[in-house]
């Protein structure tokens, strides 16, 4: 049987997707591509495979194509493709979803009770949640027989003891919901599934996982299981990342509104937009660009990066008692040599042994023979992560 899956990620501004043809049960990528600029300038871009450009299109400037209008345009693109790829059918459509809240601790299928609990925690994540569930309502208004799956960033989490997800507040704000969620789940849903494959003792053992890109997060699994994550209620926690500031003293925020007369709005742009590599360097979120500047606030960035990732490392190792193996992946963790590198000998203390060569080769295994710890770069893939959901789910 052959059948299409669609893949889709939605932001305030942009829709990402993947569409995967389920050949005898094996998922396959054949697109990939984006919608951009939706409310102001839309930009339609697809590849394939090969990297030939496979759709293209752009609307005039102040054009407002909106979610629903980049899901009919997506839709469409995809019944002329039909034609030419033999007919295979777009049979489900698997989403992204930011926060599944305490109820979700795996993918779902989504109804009317589904979408209702997901809208009741956009309070929680108001700046990724209605986005994430725009294209879910224009797909059950324009085509609602279609099948659709909810993959939630903090699923994952879920496994992780009682006292790894609780903060020192009163309790009537833990049963609000107030606790640490951890984010990245699928990215380390996706590591966990492929570890086996790379080395089966870390597989069963100690590992932290490091998703280091312009969000950046690190995780520690046991066997295969999320233990402890840097992120906690929303995804501002823990490093600092591309524009986001990381685990931050709460009595900044106070002053902030109390002395230098910043109201919520103002904070809620400084910390998700203007903060980390970007606030601290005053240059670029681009880690690329950081590296290659000789301006010394961008040497400050990077120190400030790399050290944050080493504390949070001791942290995740001792909430392990130990360690096993450490995994690099997203796209600084994939493709800076210099960071893992920089990493990997701050935590020689740890029985971190970098293979220069190695690392500088790019992987997989970037340690010595004789290291302690088993140190990988393994790539994610998050779209096929949701692809095997939503596959598995629809054939039910």
């Amino acid at each position: 049987m052959e059948r299409a899956i669609a893949v889709l990620n939605a932001g305030s501004s942009s829709l990402k997707f993947s569409i995967f043809f389920d050949r005898d049960g094996q998922l396959q990528p054949v697109f990939r591509g984006q919608l951009d600029g939706l409310y102001t300038t839309p930009r339609f871009l697809v590849r394939d495979q090969a990297g030939e450009t496979a759709g293209e299109r752009s609307w005039p400037e102040g054009t407002r194509l909106g979610h629903e209008g980049a899901i009919e345009h997506l839709f469409q693109w995809a019944e002329e493709q039909k034609r030419r790829l033999g007919g295979q059918r777009l049979a489900a459509v698997g989403h992204r979803v930011g926060h599944g809240g305490l109820k979700y601790f795996e993918a779902v299928r989504i109804d009317d009770g589904v979408l209702a609990e997901l809208e009741r925690l956009i309070p929680l994540v108001p700046l990724h949640q209605p986005y994430n569930l725009a294209p879910i309502k224009a797909l059950r208004e324009r085509r609602p027989e279609m099948p659709q799956v909810a993959c939630f960033d903090t699923a994952f989490h879920r496994t992780q003891p009682e006292v790894a997800q609780a903060f020192a507040l009163p309790r009537v704000y833990s049963e609000k919901g107030i606790r640490r969620y951890g984010f990245h789940g699928i990215s380390y849903e996706y590591i966990a599934s492929v570890l086996p494959q790379y080395d089966a003792r870390a597989a069963e053992g100690r590992v932290v996982v490091a998703h280091l890109g312009n969000g950046s997060s690190l995780c520690a699994l046991r066997n295969g299981r999320s233990v402890a994550t840097t992120m906690g209620f929303s995804s501002l926690d823990g490093l600092p990342m591309g524009t986001r500031c990381g685990s931050l003293d709460p009595g900044v925020i106070l002053l902030l509104l109390d002395h230098l007369h910043l109201d919520a709005r103002a904070i809620e742009a400084m910390l998700y937009k203007e903060s980390g590599l970007l606030g601290v360097s005053g240059i670029s979120s681009d880690m690329r660009e950081l590296l290659a500047s000789t301006d010394p606030r961008a040497a400050e960035a990077v120190d400030l990066y790399v050290y944050r990732i080493g504390r949070e490392l001791g942290s995740l190792a001792a909430a392990l008692g130990g360690l096993d193996a450490l995994v690099f992946t997203a796209g600084i963790g994939e493709n800076s040599a210099e960071i893992r590198a920089r990493v990997c000998r701050d935590a020689a203390w740890l029985g971190v042994e970098l293979d220069e060569a190695a690392n500088e080769a790019g992987g997989p295994r970037i340690s010595r023979s004789e290291s302690r710890v088993a140190v990988w770069v393994i790539p994610t893939n998050e779209e096929l992560m949701i692809a095997r959901h939503t596959d598995r789910l629809t054939l039910m």
